[in-house]
């Protein structure tokens, strides 16, 4: 049952599902030991509204009197208990961020949430303080470059990943268990275990697919769910392949256009594409050797996501006089993306086949992050423990989708996608920006997350924020 259009940052409707649960003192969630969280960061002074606690559970949901392993918490008070709604889970992306390091930096919440919630999040299996693999790769093998050059790089870069997954498997007893469908059992618990009757969920990037499952899992246990920075898990692996370059491509386009109307890029006045395209055929040759033309788009992936246009226009210029590519590290967590993403390429035929639906995709940038995620996969087991399927998902309150237009890793196709699965059971909200992420980009962003986190209130659709 909805009302009429209330005047907020956009258009909305009130959704009359729930309303916020009384205050109560701050002696903490029942079910967890809250205690003062391991003065592990050392650029993060120790604040006392934040407190941590471990949730053991099962390693295997399918043996849940079997062998477990802590998952470590951490939960930020709210600032205002006579105004507290209710606590808000926070699903870290990746995958391989901390939740934890999250919460206890609070960076990734406006005031109004800090005031109104109490904050929690955790690091998920094999991340950080959760059973994370202490492990290293085989010194004795060569790592081969990406792009893969032939059968021979090819053969290498399974014996290279399997090597490592051989070292790593031992060094942690949820190696074999991290996939996105044991992660949500967990979330389920992690529920329980605060005594909070529903889930209030907000997923950025890797932590949509965590939201997306435990709503299609879970539907009546769900107050409201917040996916921003959608992942699109209902892809075949050429079309995973494919939309990665495209969406690169999308915001290198966007990065083209204000060079050319903008006096505080490097290259206004001149012809940027041509000198990108001088740069890769550089690293071709081997001029920034033993960096490759991946190591160069990585560049452009990183900054984009920003976005940071003029150190981009600085980066270029520095590799069109010769410096090599600042390496760009974009670290994966294998064991929960290789569960989730199969990558069955048998040889190296089918991956050549791969580097060229890329490459016509996105003519200038060629890769994407897509093929980084193919190579860093080889060799993993099949078949995966959480294969991508169609979203299935009948909740009472509709998943709030928040995207930006110009993405490059998670990129507009994949949220409207998404957005088809859940019909109306979900709603997207467009941010007619840049960048990797759209909650924090402005007042209207934020409104509209906001209110739907503590009112319930949904977003008329086709709701757009403008870019800023």
């Amino acid at each position: 049952m909805f009302r009429r259009p209330l005047a907020l940052a956009v258009a909305v409707l009130t959704l009359l599902a729930g309303a916020p649960t009384p205050a109560r003192a701050d002696p903490g969630p029942p079910g967890l030991a809250w205690g003062a969280c391991p003065d592990d960061l050392p650029d993060v002074p120790l604040d006392p509204a934040v407190r941590c606690a471990r949730l053991r559970l099962p390693v295997d949901w399918d043996r849940p009197h079997g062998p477990t392993f802590e998952l470590a918490v951490a939960r930020r008070a709210a600032r205002v208990p006579e105004r507290r709604v209710g606590t808000l889970v926070f699903g870290p992306g990746g995958p391989g961020d901390s939740g934890v390091e999250r919460i206890r930096k609070g960076d990734r919440f406006s005031p109004e949430l800090l005031d109104r919630f109490d904050l929690v999040s955790f690091d998920p299996r094999t991340v950080a303080r959760s059973a994370a693999p202490v492990c290293a790769p085989d010194p004795s093998l060569r790592r081969p470059p990406i792009p893969l050059a032939d059968q021979a790089d090819f053969d290498a870069a399974v014996a290279w990943n399997r090597a490592l997954w051989d070292r790593c498997r031992p060094t942690s007893p949820v190696f074999e268990h991290a996939d996105t469908v044991s992660t949500v059992h967990d979330l389920e618990a992690l529920r329980r275990a605060l005594g909070e009757r529903r889930l209030t969920f907000h997923g950025s990037s890797y932590g949509t697919l965590l939201g997306q499952q435990y709503a299609e899992r879970y539907p009546g246990r769900v107050r409201a769910v917040v996916l921003e920075g959608v992942f699109d898990h209902g892809l075949g692996l050429r079309p995973f392949v494919r939309t990665q370059a495209a969406t690169l491509q999308d915001s290198f386009d966007e990065f083209v256009s204000w060079c050319d109307r903008s006096t505080d890029c490097e290259f206004h006045g001149r012809d940027v594409r041509s000198v990108w395209a001088g740069v890769l055929a550089r690293a071709d040759r081997g001029g920034y050797a033993p960096r490759t033309a991946f190591d160069v788009t990585a560049v452009a992936l990183g900054l984009l996501a920003g976005p940071r246009w003029p150190q981009l226009a600085t980066e270029i210029r520095k590799m069109e006089a010769g410096a090599p590519p600042d390496e760009v590290k974009l670290p994966i967590a294998v064991a929960a993306f290789c569960a989730d993403w199969p990558a069955p390429v048998r040889d190296y035929d089918e991956y050549a086949a791969l580097v060229r639906v890329a490459a016509t995709a996105a003519p200038d940038v060629r890769y994407g992050a897509g093929l980084l995620a193919v190579q860093t996969c080889l060799g993993w087991p099949s078949p995966v423990r959480n294969p991508p399927h169609r979203l299935h998902v009948r909740t009472r309150a509709p998943l709030l989708l928040i995207n930006a237009r110009h993405d490059p890793r998670t990129g507009y196709a994949w949220a409207t996608d998404v957005a088809r699965q859940l019909g109306r059971h979900g709603r997207l909200v467009t941010y007619d920006g840049w960048g990797h992420g759209a909650y924090e980009r402005n007042d209207c962003t934020i409104a509209v997350v906001d209110r739907y986190l503590i009112d319930l209130t949904l977003p008329a659709p086709g709701a757009r924020c403008p870019a800023s």
